[in-house]
């Protein structure tokens, strides 16, 4: 497992300053959810691909940061530890990770900021200094969206079960996911990275296709 950094090979769009997590599982762990990518605390399911290869977009912030893979067991088979020092890069004050466990299926989330302005796939950059960092549309997530200078008031925050993908491409077929109900994960992050960081995460189950989730209403 390996970090491909400083530079992000892939950059969707405006998007920036993304970091694509690269690693390949056991032969016994190829197309199962069984393992854990853990990034800052950040525990998502890992799937792989079926070489058991597997990539995964982050945004790290400034400070220290950690890259772990873990096994169903719990033990740790793989962990990263680097220090981003960049000038360039500010740390958020708000930050919101969204995964789930299925990796056929395409979650959206959705931020609405106290100015009524509304984040999500199809306008990812907000002009009040939020946004996407990350838009995952390969299954499983992360989603991420951060502020850095955020504004007082009240923040919500939704997901979709958007669909499913495979082979094909994106459908709506109910039959091409790998459960019946979805487990939608969201991790709502407070000053990451200093003494002062706070957390909070809610699962939230997703039953069909077209499902709009209130997650979270939270004051800023």
């Amino acid at each position: 497992m390996a970090a491909a950094y400083p530079t992000p090979p892939v950059d969707r769009g405006r998007q920036k300053n993304r970091t694509l997590i690269q690693g390949r599982l056991t032969q016994s762990e190829q197309g199962k959810a069984v393992s854990k990518l853990i990034v800052n605390g950040n525990a998502m399911l890992l799937y792989g691909n079926p070489d058991g290869s597997f990539a995964r977009p982050y945004a790290f912030g400034k400070g220290s940061n950690s890259v772990e893979v873990r096994s169903a067991d719990g033990k740790v088979r793989k962990r990263v530890q680097f220090y981003e020092g960049s000038l360039q890069r500010v740390q958020p004050r708000i930050r919101i990770i969204c995964s789930w466990d299925d990796g056929r299926a395409e979650v959206d989330m959705h931020v609405i900021t106290p100015d009524g302005q509304h984040a999500f796939w199809a306008h990812p950059v907000l002009d009040n200094g939020g946004g996407f960092d990350v838009d995952s549309v390969d299954g499983a997530g992360p989603e991420m969206f951060s502020m850095t200078a955020p504004m007082h008031g009240l923040y919500h925050v939704y997901v979709n079960y958007w669909g499913n993908f495979n082979a094909a491409g994106y459908n709506f077929d109910t039959e091409q996911h790998e459960q019946i109900v979805i487990s939608t994960q969201i991790t709502l992050v407070f000053d990451e990275n200093t003494p002062h960081e706070k957390r909070e995460t809610m699962m939230v189950p997703l039953r069909r296709i077209g499902d709009l989730t209130l997650v979270k209403s939270f004051a800023y």
